[in-house]
């Protein structure tokens, strides 16, 4: 993985319009070896070599003899293209998804709120009873939620199904906490059932790539998650291992911020290894 390109990848929409030249200009000659000097990749960009050096100290580079030099370095590891084609193989495609999660993960550090996180996992963790709701793969999510709150020592439970939303919904109040998990925070079924359970006085938290959506209307804590479009969106791949991650991340610290929890858990998985067949 060439890491360098990556990185301007993900501060690209950061750069100015002739910093982007720069990046375009790399990004369609990946691979190859850069002009010897600093004008001939300036005409080359039509841009400066001010924007070069400017470009490069964005890269954490000294200036443009550090940039090509790191290039040089990481030559071996070549730059994946980000868009899938019918001539890769196996493997190319298999980097090109693991540089989509890798940027979207990254994304996602920059959009989460560090401060939603913490007002989430204190809500999750005073529950009497959390809801967890989805559809589609966001329903993997929920489930994959469900049971690791579980093994947190929290009353958890997932519904994919829209009519047990429905109920599950209705029967919560003050106290407890309904998590719905919509990419696109658009999600009907899912929206309306947010809707309920905050009329019925239970925290509301949603995950979700957009701020300004009908699930973040109805949501008293929203965590947002990586905010652009997948480019192998009809996979869902990404969104979908940076929702899993800030599961975990909020698990770990339910588990970690309670001796009781923590011991629980350590009785669990010592009562799952009974499981296992020992050979």
């Amino acid at each position: 993985m060439n890491r360098t390109l990556l990185q301007a990848q993900l501060m690209y929409d950061d750069m100015g319009r002739s910093e982007k030249k720069v990046a375009d200009w790399l990004f369609s000659h990946s691979g190859e070896v850069l002009p010897y000097s600093i004008t001939d990749l300036a005409s080359k960009c039509e841009s400066s070599e001010a924007t070069i050096v400017r470009f490069s100290k964005r890269l954490g580079c000294r200036g443009y003899q550090d940039l090509k030099l790191t290039l040089a370095k990481e030559h071996e590891k070549k730059v994946v293209a980000p868009v899938i084609t019918g001539n890769d193989d196996c493997f190319a495609i298999f980097e090109k998804v693991c540089n989509d999660a890798y940027m979207s993960l990254e994304r996602t550090k920059k959009t989460l709120s560090a401060e939603n996180m913490s007002r989430a996992m204190e809500a999750i963790t005073k529950a009497r009873r959390v809801v967890l709701i989805g559809l589609g793969t966001s329903a993997q999510v929920a489930e994959d939620a469900s049971n690791k709150l579980l093994r947190a020592g929290c009353n958890s439970s997932a519904y994919a199904d829209t009519h047990m939303q429905a109920i599950a919904v209705s029967q919560l109040k003050a106290g407890d906490v309904v998590i719905g998990i919509s990419q696109s925070g658009s999600s009907k079924d899912i929206v309306e059932s947010m809707k309920v359970a905050r009329a019925h006085g239970a925290t509301t938290i949603s995950i979700t790539s957009r701020e300004r959506s009908p699930i973040a209307r109805q949501s008293d804590i929203l965590l947002l998650t990586d905010t652009e479009e997948t480019m192998h969106s009809s996979l869902g791949l990404n969104s979908h291992i940076s929702r899993l991650i800030l599961i975990d991340a909020l698990c770990y610290k339910i588990v970690y911020q309670n001796d009781a929890l923590a011991h629980s858990v350590g009785e669990s998985e010592a009562e799952l290894q009974s499981k296992r067949i020992v050979e």
